[in-house]
């Protein structure tokens, strides 16, 4: 009978150790869960940052494109085209 109460006690103290690890996993997963979370909004943060530094660039290039070799002035003339044809599209859009 003793064997058994022994086996007994060392199935409740391996269930327990067992319980006790699965708890801290489970902890450790929220706290991953939300650094993770964290993350993907700094992400997403540092993504808009470099979009409006992009936008930035693009803008810059094209006025020291106005500024420079006729090289660029080409590139300059081509890109105010297009935006006016876009412009155009949009008035034609808005007036139907």
């Amino acid at each position: 009978m003793s064997d058994i109460s022994h086996i007994v006690d060392s199935l409740e103290n391996r269930i327990s150790q067992l319980l006790h690890k699965y708890e801290v996993l489970k902890q450790a997963n929220l706290k991953l869960t939300q650094d993770l979370a964290i993350a993907e909004k700094t992400k997403i943060n540092q993504d808009a940052i470099i979009l409006e530094w992009e936008e930035k660039y693009e803008a810059l290039k094209l006025a020291n494109s106005m500024l420079g070799s006729s090289e660029t002035k080409t590139e300059a003339k081509l890109k105010i085209n297009t935006l006016i044809r876009e412009i155009d599209y949009c008035i034609a859009q808005l007036s139907d």
